[in-house]
């Protein structure tokens, strides 16, 4: 008998089997030992790894989680042109007409018609076709010096407003007591200047169209922000918005919450852990910040929620002259520039 053999046979006996009553194969004692083998070692690595169960004598600390909305209006109008630009934009139409074909008059008005007359009337009185580039002969001497100054008054656009409204006005029947022609007036653009502007009135939406608006509030501790409110249970921060909307605005505002996704956060310390009622220790707040657009409506604190006093409508850098430079330095990346 081998070595082999004589090892087979003990781990026989071991396992209840005899050798005279019981024939063993080489393989059946092979896969038996393997497998006890395996069980005894996972057992040993589950007791080894088990942590041991203590009694934690510290109480547990934590952050609160709060919900914000960062509510903003977009621009109505497009924003002023720089003194570049406005004299830029002037110079390509007044390099348009240079290029121009000339305007082949009779094509459109029957020589000998009213609309004939008035159209010589215009064109000795501006030397161009074009409306809104002022008194220049495209095909003249001086043709070349077609560009203005910066700041010039030609190049601002209440100049050519003024003569795209002088060009469209209607010859009227008669003449008034100077023997001039009388003409029917057209209807002028409304001022990019709104009321709310020139009173400075911070809680309209009306003011500075050319820019995005954001709602700020002010709470019960005098210190402005955008509307926040810890989570509820367990509603999400898109959820949370929705709610907080309606807690600190009312329910006047058509509103958007934009994306399932915070554009920022803001971290406090508080100055000592507080103490809530679940026994854990509170050592700040964490404040994520949601996007949300106002469609329609206006703010309303008669019946809010979250006890707030104000509110106002203000743009990107009217907030940091109101919030803490604290506060500022967490806002002012999720604002837009315009």
């Amino acid at each position: 008998m081998n070595t082999r053999q004589s090892g087979a046979r003990s781990l026989a006996l071991l396992i209840g089997w005899s050798t005279r009553e019981s024939t063993v194969c080489r393989s059946c004692l092979r896969r038996q030992y393997s497998i006890s083998a395996a069980a005894e070692l996972v057992s040993a690595i589950s007791v080894s790894h088990s942590p041991p169960v203590t009694q934690s004598s510290s109480p547990q600390t934590a952050f609160r989680v709060q919900a914000g909305v960062v509510l903003s209006r977009p621009p109505q109008i497009t924003r002023d042109q720089t003194p570049f630009e406005k004299a830029f934009f002037f110079y390509q139409r007044r390099l348009n007409e240079r290029l121009a074909l000339p305007f082949t008059r009779y094509f459109y008005f029957k020589q000998g018609t009213p609309a004939d007359l008035e159209w010589k009337r215009k064109q000795t009185e501006r030397l161009t076709p074009a409306k809104d580039i002022g008194v220049y002969n495209a095909y003249g001497e001086t043709a070349w010096n077609d560009e203005l100054l910066i700041g010039a008054k030609y190049a601002g656009p209440e100049t050519q407003a003024e003569w795209l409204l002088k060009d469209a006005e209607i010859p009227g029947v008669g003449s008034d007591e100077m023997g001039e022609l009388k003409r029917e007036t057209v209807e002028r653009p409304m001022s990019r200047v709104t009321e709310a502007d020139k009173k400075q009135d911070e809680k309209s939406l009306d003011r500075r169209l050319d820019r995005t608006l954001y709602l700020l509030v002010k709470g019960n501790e005098g210190r402005w922000g955008f509307p926040a409110s810890p989570l509820m249970g367990r509603e999400n921060l898109d959820n949370a918005a929705e709610r907080i909307l309606i807690q600190a605005g009312g329910i006047n505002m058509n509103t958007w919450v934009v994306g399932h996704v915070p554009i920022g956060y803001y971290h406090f310390d508080y100055p000592k852990p507080l103490v809530t009622k679940g026994g854990v220790n509170e050592i700040g707040e964490k404040t994520f910040f949601m996007k949300a657009r106002i469609m329609a409506g206006q703010a309303d604190l008669k019946k809010n929620e979250l006890g707030l006093v104000d509110f106002k409508w203000l743009a990107k850098e009217e907030i940091q002259k109101a919030v803490s430079p604290r506060y500022w330095k967490y806002l002012r990346g999720m604002l837009a520039d315009q």
